[in-house]
């Protein structure tokens, strides 16, 4: 998965047709959680691009999109945000993967 390098970057990204950002941090446990399945979710979705976002080095961005508790997923396409499925709690494949399914084309 592709690392966020930078807010200028988040800007051009979420112009893109279809990105899932998903929001993130080394000690986070649950993060740590999806890691394993997270390299499967990419290769069955091949229409979205999916971009880690250090919930630490990105702060002020998590603020501005209401960004609280992670792992989080919000969707863009086209400058528009899709869909989002954002808490603290453990996320597992499965709810990624009906968050993906129901995201609008």
């Amino acid at each position: 998965m592709e690392e966020l390098k930078s807010v200028e970057q988040f800007n051009e990204l979420k112009k893109e047709e279809r990105v899932v950002f998903m929001f993130t941090a080394g000690w986070c446990p649950d993060c740590r959680f999806v890691d394993p399945f997270l390299p499967m979710i990419e290769a069955d979705y091949p229409e979205y691009t999916f971009v880690s976002v250090d919930r630490d080095e990105y702060i002020e961005l998590c603020g501005e999109l209401d960004v609280y508790g992670i792992p989080s997923f919000v969707a863009f396409s086209e400058g528009e945000e899709t869909g989002r499925f954002v808490s603290k709690d453990r996320k597992t494949k499965e709810e990624i993967e009906s968050f993906l399914n129901g995201l609008a084309s």
